[in-house]
C-alpha cells in the first residue's frame, strides 16, 4: 500500500514503507514481516497492549499524567472536538478517512495554507518529526496565537494535530502532549467512507450518561454540550471560520 512520496522525510513515511510492504527504490521487497512503528499514531491492528487509553471510538488517547482531555460533544454523546491540554499548551486532534492508495496530508496542508492566506495570514512549511508541518500566527479574541499543524497518514486514515501555545513554536516544548501523539491509536473500521470524512467519535457510555445527567466527575474528560456540526474534512475546524472545502466523492 503506497502513501505520498513527498513525505518520506518524516518518521511515519519511513515506517509506512516497512509496515505497508512498500520497498524503497532500488531495494528488493523484504521477506520478513512488516515492522511495527516505534511510536504512534498507531493503527489499531498494531497498537501496543497494556496501555490505558480513553476510548472515543475511532480515536483512543493514552492516559498521560498532567494532560487534561477536553471533549466537546452533543447531547447524544457524539464527539465533535477533542483537545488535550497541558499547562499553557494545547493539542487539538482530528481523524479522517483516507483512500487506500495514497496519503492526503499534502493536499489537506495545501488547502489549510490557502485558507489562511485568503484570510491574510502567512503560513510557513517546516520539517518535523512526521514530515512537513505548517506554522502560522493567527488573531483570536484573546490576541495573537501560534498554531502548528501536523499531519500523519496511516492505512486509510489521517490524523491531524494542531498545537497551540509554546509547543506551536518549539516542538521540543510539547512534552506530555507529544507523548499523547506518540501513543495515539486509530481504529479505522472497515466501512467505506468518503475521503476526508471525520471518523466517528463517541463518548464512552458511562461518560455520555454522566454528561446527560450533569454528573461528570472531576477525573473524567471535560464535556461541553454543543450542537455545532463536525468538520466536513481534514482541513477543518482549526482554520479560520467559514473556510471548509467540501469533501470529495471518493470512497475508501
Amino acid at each position: 500500500m503506497m502513501f505520498s512520496r513527498r513525505r518520506e522525510g518524516g518518521r511515519h513515511a519511513r515506517d509506512n514503507n516497512q509496515r505497508r510492504g512498500r520497498p524503497e527504490e532500488n531495494e528488493q521487497p523484504a521477506e520478513t514481516e512488516p515492522e511495527v512503528p516505534s511510536v504512534g499514531p498507531y493503527d489499531a491492528s498494531e497498537a501496543p497492549e497494556g496501555v490505558q487509553r480513553l476510548d472515543l471510538g475511532s480515536l483512543q488517547i493514552p492516559a498521560i499524567d498532567g494532560v487534561e482531555v477536553r471533549v466537546q460533544a452533543n447531547p447524544d454523546g457524539v464527539v465533535q472536538q477533542v483537545v488535550l491540554v497541558h499547562g499553557e499548551n494545547a493539542l487539538q486532534l482530528g481523524v479522517f478517512a483516507a483512500p487506500r492508495s495514497e496519503g492526503i496530508w499534502d493536499e489537506v496542508r495545501a488547502e489549510i495554507r490557502k485558507s489562511l492566506f485568503d484570510d491574510g495570514v502567512a503560513a510557513e512549511e517546516t520539517d518535523g518529526e512526521y514530515g512537513i508541518e505548517l506554522r502560522a500566527r493567527v488573531r483570536t479574541p484573546e490576541g495573537m496565537t501560534d498554531l502548528r499543524f501536523v499531519g500523519v497518514d496511516g492505512p486509510r486514515w489521517m490524523v491531524r494535530g494542531v498545537y497551540q501555545g509554546h509547543a506551536a513554536v518549539d516542538p521540543s516544548g510539547a512534552g506530555p502532549l507529544l507523548d499523547c501523539m506518540h501513543g495515539l491509536v486509530v481504529d479505522r473500521g472497515q466501512e467505506a467512507k468518503p475521503v476526508r470524512e471525520p471518523l466517528p467519535l463517541r463518548l464512552p457510555k458511562e461518560l455520555a450518561a454522566q454528561a446527560q445527567q450533569g454528573q461528570a466527575q472531576e477525573a473524567a474528560p471535560e464535556v461541553e454540550v454543543d450542537d455545532t456540526p463536525p468538520p466536513v474534512n481534514g482541513a477543518g475546524p482549526s482554520q479560520p471560520p467559514g473556510r471548509r472545502p467540501s469533501p470529495r466523492p471518493r470512497r475508501t
